[in-house]
């Protein structure tokens, strides 16, 4: 800057105010590109650091998206044996008591619920906070709002056939089974439960209009949750190879 002031200055002493107009403007028109240089570099620093930052939380989703498939997968498993299981028990209805084999003694019993839990808690960071306004995709930020109304419907049907089991299905079994079944036979030590305790009835339990009515009900909950499953898979699975795309990662056939 003084040595600005001393070219300024010359053309003023000399009377070229031309030449000091001309000057004048032209130091300005630098002052002017040097700003927006300035400013051109402080915009391109701030989408790097956004950028980073969209990063990360494609990242942290793309890893909490992975471990709910794979959680996803064992649950569709387990519902599509849960439903086999309990449309043997409804063939079972009907049967005298010495039709009723161990092995249907032992479907009977199993209730075999397993409880699911799904993580939300990097997606529940993007959705309440402004990092949802740094994802640029807008395909991918639709998903992302619509993920948690099918999760909460997941989650919704799971906590109903929890419901069932524990407040219909468990009392009934209880009432009309023995926990001695599950002692080993030749063990002296059970010898007295196993001979004179009471003992289950297992065709009393099946003529029970209750326990009939609480497994159909579950039967048509678990089909409804295997379906709700294999969709919330299915989005999952799409949100998870657009977050792949983002990240450069090489996609899973």
């Amino acid at each position: 800057m003084k040595v600005f002031r001393k070219i300024r200055r010359k053309l003023l002493d000399a009377g070229k105010l031309k030449n000091y107009l001309a000057y004048a403007l032209g130091e300005i028109l630098l002052i002017v590109i040097g700003i927006l240089i300035a400013w051109k570099i402080n915009d391109l620093n701030e989408i790097r650091k956004n950028k980073i930052v969209e990063l990360k939380i494609y990242d942290s989703l793309y890893e909490e998206l992975n471990l709910n498939l794979v959680t996803l997968n064992s649950s569709i498993e387990h519902y599509s044996d849960d439903i086999e299981r309990l449309e043997a028990t409804i063939n079972y209805v009907g049967l005298a008591p010495d039709e009723i084999t161990l092995g249907a003694k032992d479907t009977i019993a199993l209730l075999n619920f397993k409880e699911v839990n799904l993580l939300d808690g990097a997606l529940n960071s993007v959705i309440s906070t402004t990092k949802l306004e740094m994802i640029e995709s807008d395909s991918l930020k639709k998903l992302i709002t619509n993920y948690p109304t099918e999760l909460g419907e997941f989650e919704m049907e799971v906590a109903e056939i929890k419901e069932i089991v524990d407040n219909n299905i468990k009392p009934v079994l209880e009432e009309h089974l023995s926990l001695s079944d599950i002692l080993p036979k030749d063990d002296p030590k059970y010898y007295t439960i196993k001979n004179f305790g009471a003992e289950s009835n297992y065709y009393k339990l099946l003529q029970d209009k209750e326990y009939q009515n609480s497994v159909i009900s579950r039967l048509i909950h678990t089909e409804k949750l295997l379906t709700l499953a294999k969709k919330l898979r299915s989005r999952t699975q799409v949100i998870a190879i657009k977050l792949s795309h983002e990240l450069g990662y090489p996609v899973n056939s």
